[in-house]
């Protein structure tokens, strides 16, 4: 277990991984920026929290903005690509790969997702972000077919 620790492929993984989970962690606190900034809030008691006691702006601050839902859906793109990079990406370190390689789809994913990310929140005109999107899923399932490749006991 400490040669998988200590090999390169593993510290190139665990950089990788950490970079995209605070790319996705740091989503949370945008997501409360613009609910604050559009006063747009999904529950009662944040609306109540923002508007005193003016029954008017309560009813008014609880509501769905544009903005708001376009970080919301970025944070849950996030969310549907990054879980399965980090438990395929373990098993992918696992089957020994060489370090160029590894670097390769590691670096790829973590580019795809931020480009994803500037590209839904800009917004850029599609296919941008779609390809973000693309490469990304590209490179994880790369690696997921190296993983039955290697592992596969027919």
């Amino acid at each position: 277990m400490s040669e998988l620790i200590n090999s390169e492929v593993f510290l190139a993984y665990s950089t990788y991984t950490t970079i995209v989970l605070l790319k996705m962690l740091l989503m949370g606190p945008l997501t409360g920026y613009f609910r604050v900034t559009r006063k747009a809030f999904a529950n009662p008691e944040d609306a109540r929290a923002h508007s005193g006691k003016d029954e008017e702006n309560r009813k008014k601050y609880l509501r769905t903005d544009h903005e708001v839902e376009r970080v919301r859906r970025c944070h849950q793109n996030d969310l549907e690509n990054i879980v399965p990079f980090i438990g395929i990406g373990l098993l992918y370190v696992l089957t020994d790969p060489g370090l160029s390689t590894a670097l390769l789809h590691f670096r790829i994913f973590a580019g795809s997702r931020i480009f994803h990310t500037i590209a839904y929140l800009v917004p850029f005109p599609q296919p941008a972000r779609g390809l973000g999107w693309l490469v990304g899923w590209g490179a994880t399932l790369s690696m997921a077919y190296r993983v039955l490749k290697i592992g596969m006991h027919l």
